[in-house]
């Protein structure tokens, strides 16, 4: 029989026969049975190449030895989607808290490690636990002294609250394992997961953080999340996504709970996205951010350089600064022009953006229809475009990804890799 610790198989390289890599372990998939005690392990979530996600049975796995795992080859390349039977073991069950019930104590403790083992009829199941006492203490004193926080490997039929319906599951443990993850991938891995996980894990998550991974969820996912949050958090979440991100959000909602979270909102930050409301969303308006990067024309490229440089500045946005006079928060003061990177980067620190303005580019109005707004980004190569009022006051800018985002088919998220996965393709040298 193979025994394993699912701790040492996570990020482990996975082959084919020939010794070709197919992907990397992240998660293994164990599902419970109130027939059997034992969870039986159904399979292994693998990363592949463009960080797509898979599922390989294992039955599929021949062997686990020396640091790898090898398969039989054959990889189903559709995107894994965890069904409501299946459960993952390190997103879900590290730092479980569980209780362990030996023949000398009785404790409370948190899951810390599985093991896992491959019977003769080469099925696997979870065999034993290994579990940190937690900050609870002892429920009876130990008589063998045992010091509380110590760690403990047990078999699994001494366990109980292992699975999900257990409460006080953390999901610390999930977002460590992808703590260097981009948002947009990061999203995917919560796409993912059960509603249940993706509440936990979003209140997990700050802010800041939460914002940039509802941007690159799909609407259903969005306004389930944005409900499960509560109010004064939701309002807190929607006034640090991107405005344009927001108000496509709050238009999912009922106007009476949209209504609800502007109200609790600061009213600088609600006004924009009233405003943004009420454009048609296939409009330039529609489309727009109202928080493009606004200098006055007196500001300095040096200055203009340091504003661009904000990490939290999408590429897109940081490509341009519009030039207004004051005041500089939409809808400004008079609309002078746009200053492309490129020249900032082409021109002397101490000098004025003012001096260099671009004023050839003319401006969009709020009521223009996608396709000119597709046209006039594709003529001139550009990846923003101002939005004007009638004033001549810059309302908001149009930025290109927003448009791929509009543009795209609406499940687009569902199937980021766009890559065929109803076949099983065959994993052969140089793939």
């Amino acid at each position: 029989m193979t025994r394993v610790f699912v701790a040492r198989l996570a990020g482990l390289r996975v082959f084919d026969p020939l010794g070709d890599p197919v992907g990397r372990v992240s998660d293994v998939v164990v599902h419970f049975s109130p027939r059997r005690r034992a969870p039986r392990v159904i399979g292994l979530v693998v990363e592949v190449a463009g960080r797509r996600r898979v599922f390989v049975p294992m039955t599929r796995v021949t062997s686990v030895d020396a640091g790898q795992v090898i398969t039989t080859g054959l990889v189903n390349m559709r995107r894994f989607e965890q069904r409501t039977s299946e459960t993952l073991v390190i997103a879900e069950l590290f730092e479980r808290n569980i209780v362990v019930q030996t023949p000398e104590e009785t404790f409370d403790a948190a899951v810390e490690d599985l093991a896992i083992e491959q019977e003769r009829n080469r099925d696997w199941f979870i065999v034993k636990v290994f579990a940190r006492k937690g900050s609870g203490g002892t429920r009876s004193i130990s008589r063998l002294g045992r010091r509380r926080g110590e760690t403990v490997l047990v078999d699994i039929d001494q366990v109980t609250g292992l699975q999900l319906e257990a409460e006080g599951q953390s999901a610390t443990k999930l977002l460590e394992s992808y703590e260097g993850l981009k948002p947009a991938d990061l999203a995917e891995v919560i796409h993912d997961l059960s509603p249940k996980r993706r509440a936990e894990v979003a209140a997990e998550l700050d802010d800041e953080r939460l914002a940039d991974v509802l941007e690159e969820l799909p609407e259903d996912d969005q306004v389930e999340i944005l409900r499960g949050l509560g109010g004064e958090r939701a309002a807190d979440v929607l006034e640090t996504m991107q405005p344009d991100d927001a108000a496509d959000l709050l238009s999912e909602l009922s106007p009476e709970n949209a209504e609800e979270l502007l109200l609790l909102m600061e009213p600088d930050e609600a006004a924009d996205l009233r405003r943004l409301l009420t454009y048609d969303e296939d409009t330039a308006g529609g489309l727009m951010t109202t928080e493009p990067v606004i200098l006055g024309p007196e500001a300095t490229i040096a200055e203009a350089l340091a504003v661009v440089r904000r990490v939290e500045l999408s590429p897109a946005l940081a490509a341009t600064v519009y030039v207004c006079r004051s005041p500089l928060e939409t809808p400004t003061g008079k609309f002078l022009g746009v200053v492309h990177i490129q020249r900032l980067l082409r021109e002397p620190p101490h000098a004025s953006i003012g001096s260099i303005l671009d004023t050839d580019l003319e401006p969009l109005s709020p009521d223009a229809p996608l396709g000119r707004v597709t046209r006039m980004l594709a003529t001139y190569n550009l990846v923003g475009v101002p939005v004007v009022d009638e004033g001549g006051r810059l309302v908001g800018a149009v930025t290109v990804d927003d448009v791929l985002d509009h543009i795209l088919p609406e499940d687009w998220r569902e199937e980021r890799h766009g890559e065929p996965h109803e076949e099983q393709l065959e994993v052969t040298h140089g793939e």
